[in-house]
């Protein structure tokens, strides 16, 4: 009975962090670590070479070199200072896997001026291809106003 229930107990602790390894929430783990390093190759190489993303308030970037460039960008005009992922779901079917959930990211412009903090959602859609989870698409977009506030521009 002992075996038994530490079993469970194992398996209850190694779980969660399975979830982690598999799908969306893989890619999540590898794209927050380059976010945060300001990396923008390692940002990119968490995308398949032919992606799509779209960021908020910015053009569709589709491909790699698009991709690169759209990051290359962002940590071009800021240090990104914090990366919270939450409310994070997916699923997972086989090599293909969908995921859903909010962000919020802390962003200091290096010109100097207050720290910018981007609140929103996003989904993504990630293939394991060569052994590895990349996304195949990524729509993120701003949180919007709380419903009956005026929307600013």
């Amino acid at each position: 009975m002992r075996r038994i229930l530490l079993s469970l107990a194992l398996a209850a602790v190694a779980l969660p962090a399975l979830a982690q390894d598999t799908g969306t929430q893989a890619v999540d783990v590898r794209w927050k670590k380059a976010m945060l390093a300001g990396d923008a190759a390692a940002a990119a190489a968490c995308y398949s070479p032919d992606a799509l993303m779209w960021f908020p308030d910015a053009p569709e970037a589709r491909g790699k070199d698009a991709i690169l460039k759209a990051y290359q960008g962002l940590f071009g005009a800021y240090t990104i200072a914090d990366v919270v992922i939450a409310n994070a779901a997916q699923e997972v079917n086989g090599d293909l896997s969908a995921g859903w959930g909010n962000f919020t990211m802390k962003l200091q412009p290096k010109k100097g001026g207050d720290l910018y903090v981007m609140k929103g959602r996003y989904t993504t859609a990630a293939k394991k291809i060569g052994g590895q989870w990349l996304y195949i698409a990524d729509h993120a977009s701003a949180e919007p106003p709380p419903q009956g506030a005026p929307a600013t521009k």
